[in-house]
């Protein structure tokens, strides 16, 4: 039995924090990544340099993301799974009055850095038989007032992970979209500017999904025996649903 490593972006915070903690708890090695240096190296020391490899790099540079994995020690050069969360969401106006850098960055970020990180791996995990879990949202699904780029970026990742399932067939890999609900992370803070009063109330009185929950769902999918595949992981707080929908009256 080897050491299995996971290569998890976005683990400066929320679900990608919490799961290099869960993972490592799990006896995996930890290659964190993310902008925030501080940040990864807390993560490091919290667990040692043994367990946590941090990559300090802007997922939207492919050049320092393609240069940061080239360089990684041996003993985390074999990726067993790829976590891909890093990811945004940028402002909650309805498209007619959005701020199209915004539209773009979340572009950037949530489509064109997955899916370059994903190409570049695919070979390792190939030849490893490895696994790959795309963090998309409930909002790929279900359409609200002001999701526009968002959702549409999470509806990717949704489709882009089964897309993977079928070229993947026959190598061993397993892909997983997990699609959150309403999660208390920093996620509305990012999306509203740093508004804390906002984040407090879009939460209050819900008991949202915690990131811990997100990092144990994915442990889960992650250490389940190898013949099988969780395509679609959708998870809500209990006092979410669906909400129907809207109807404009003259």
């Amino acid at each position: 039995m080897h050491t299995k490593t996971v290569l998890i972006t976005g683990a400066t915070s929320g679900f990608g924090a919490a799961a290099v903690d869960r993972f490592v708890s799990g006896g995996w090695r930890v290659i964190a990544t993310g902008r925030r240096a501080d940040r990864l190296q807390a993560l490091v020391q919290r667990h040692g340099s043994d367990k946590v490899h941090a990559l300090v790099f802007d997922m939207r540079d492919e050049d320092a993301m393609r240069a940061a994995i080239a360089d990684l020690p041996p003993e985390f050069a074999s990726i067993d799974l790829l976590l891909n969360n890093a990811g945004l969401a940028l402002g909650t106006a309805p498209a007619q009055q959005a701020d199209l850098q915004q539209w773009k960055q979340m572009i950037d970020t949530n489509v064109t850095a997955l899916v370059t990180i994903t190409h570049l791996l695919l070979p390792a995990l190939i030849e490893r038989r490895g696994a790959i879990v795309n963090i998309s949202s409930i909002a790929g699904t279900y359409p609200y007032k002001g999701g526009n780029v968002y959702g549409g970026s999470k509806a990717f990742v949704s489709q882009f992970s089964q897309n993977l399932r079928a070229d993947l067939h026959g190598t061993g890999v397993r892909v997983t979209s997990i699609e959150p609900g309403m999660a208390e992370t920093e996620f509305t803070l990012v999306r509203t500017g740093g508004d804390q009063r906002a984040s407090d109330q879009l939460y209050a009185g819900v008991h949202p999904i915690t990131a811990a929950d997100i990092a144990e769902s994915v442990w889960w999918v992650a250490t389940l025996p190898p013949h099988l595949n969780i395509n679609r992981l959708e998870v809500m707080p209990v006092n979410q649903s669906a909400a129907g929908l809207q109807v404009h009256r003259d």
